[in-house]
């Protein structure tokens, strides 16, 4: 039998998190990745989930771990700081960018505290007529993080579904 690891831990308490709002009914779970990466030797969990209510936006928390923090980990090295990055994405479409971007930015921004490092990435499909852009928000914490931060969880959560209702609430 093995200990299991600091990634291990972390994301049975997420995963179990957002199970239990699916089951109350307040998400929705759309997509769960499990991940074992063989050529950098890294791990990746990665579940995605609406509001069941809601119109298309949705949200992705995304928990990663890197060779050199599972290899500082199991073999105990006492001059590192082992942990995962753990990001959260969210998903939705906008129509004008330059109008709406910094609204968005603003809003989810006030949301989450401005703690976290915002990016929103855009695309469209070339050759549509009705040019609607997809926008990816990443939202970035800047630091690992450790079983210390589970209780964090539930917050984490909690503003995400709150982001996702306020981007479908948005100009409709």
């Amino acid at each position: 039998m093995f200990d299991p690891t600091i990634f291990d831990n972390v994301k049975v308490v997420l995963e179990g998190a957002v199970y239990d709002l699916d089951l109350e009914g307040q998400i929705l779970i759309t997509r769960r990745v499990d991940l074992i990466d063989l050529s950098s030797m890294s791990r990746t969990y990665a579940i995605e989930f609406a509001k069941k209510t809601s119109l298309p936006s949705r949200a992705e928390i995304n928990l990663h771990v890197h060779l050199s923090d599972l290899a500082a980990e199991i073999l105990e090295h006492t001059s590192a700081a082992p942990g995962c990055t753990l990001t959260v994405k969210l998903f939705t479409k906008v129509i004008n960018p330059e109008m709406e971007c910094p609204e968005i930015e603003k809003q989810i921004g006030s949301i989450w505290e401005h703690r976290p490092q915002m990016t929103q990435q855009l695309s469209y499909i070339y050759g549509i007529n009705e040019v609607k852009y997809d926008n990816q928000i990443t939202l970035s914490f800047g630091r690992k993080i450790d079983e210390s931060h589970i209780d964090d969880f539930a917050n984490l959560i909690a503003c995400a579904a709150d982001s996702l209702d306020w981007l479908d609430g948005r100009g409709r």
